[in-house]
C-alpha cells in the first residue's frame, strides 16, 4: 500500500546499498586465532566497545588494540583491520542506478551506523569499482554515526537528520535491513520499512511510493 506524500527518503547503507557478509569477518578473526569470536563478540558488545567505535568515541587504534589485548594476539593491527573489513562486499550497480533515480524525484539522505575503518574501506571499494571517491553524489546529505557521535536506533540521530534538513517526519520514509532501527525511526515519527534479506530496496520503495 502506497504511503501518501512521501517527499524524503532516508537510506541505510549496509545490507541495503552495499552487500554485507558478517560471517566473513567472523572467519577472518578465527583465522587470526580467535576460535570463539562469535561468543566473544557478544561479550565485547556488552562492554559497549562496538557502540563506542560506531559513535566515534574511541580511536581505531584503541578499538583494535582492545580486541588484540582481549585475545593476547601477536598479529599486527593491519591483520585485525583486514578481518574487520572482510564483511564489506560490493556495491551492485543497479542499486546505485536506483539511488540516482530516487534523488531526481525525492530528497534523499544516507544514515549509516559505521566507523572510520569501514568508511575508508567502502570508499576504496567504490573508487575501485566505479571511480567514485564517496557516496555524496547519490544523496543530499550523508550521515555516518561515527561523525555525529550518535547511532541508530537512538531517536536522537533521526531527530538530527530531520532538524538539520527541515524535514517533516510525516513526509519522510526510512528504510533499513534491521528491524530495531526501523522501530527507532518510527519512534521518531517517521514512516519506516524493513528491507528483508534477499530483497532489493527498490522493491520495497515501489510498494510504498
Amino acid at each position: 500500500m502506497a504511503v501518501k506524500k512521501i517527499k524524503n527518503i532516508i537510506f541505510d547503507l549496509g545490507g541495503v546499498i552495499i552487500n554485507l557478509d558478517t560471517a566473513a569477518t567472523i572467519k577472518g578473526f578465527v583465522n587470526l586465532g580467535i576460535n570463539d569470536f562469535e561468543n566473544i563478540y557478544s561479550q565485547l558488545a556488552q562492554t559497549n566497545l562496538f557502540d563506542q567505535f560506531d559513535k566515534g568515541l574511541i580511536t581505531e587504534n584503541y578499538f583494535f588494540n582492545s580486541i588484540k589485548n582481549q585475545f593476547d594476539l601477536k598479529k599486527p593491527l593491519h591483520d585485525l583491520e583486514k578481518a574487520w573489513n572482510a564483511m564489506l562486499l560490493d556495491f551492485p550497480k543497479q542499486r546505485l542506478d536506483a539511488l540516482k533515480k530516487y534523488k531526481e524525484s525525492h530528497r534523499t539522505f544516507l544514515l549509516s551506523n559505521t566507523n572510520e575503518t569501514h568508511i575508508r574501506e567502502f570508499h576504496r571499494t567504490l573508487h575501485q569499482s566505479y571511480g567514485m571517491r564517496n557516496l555524496n553524489q547519490f544523496f543530499e546529505k550523508v550521515y555516518f554515526s561515527c561523525r555525529v557521535n550518535m547511532r541508530k536506533p537512538d531517536k536522537e540521530i533521526f531527530e538530527l537528520v530531520l532538524k538539520q534538513n527541515h524535514l517533516d517526519p510525516a513526509e519522510t520514509l526510512f528504510i533499513d535491513d534491521t528491524m530495531q532501527h526501523v522501530e527507532g525511526a518510527k519512534r521518531a515519527g517517521l514512516h519506516a520499512s524493513l528491507v528483508k534479506k534477499d530483497e532489493e530496496f527498490e522493491e520495497v520503495l515501489k510498494k510504498l511510493l
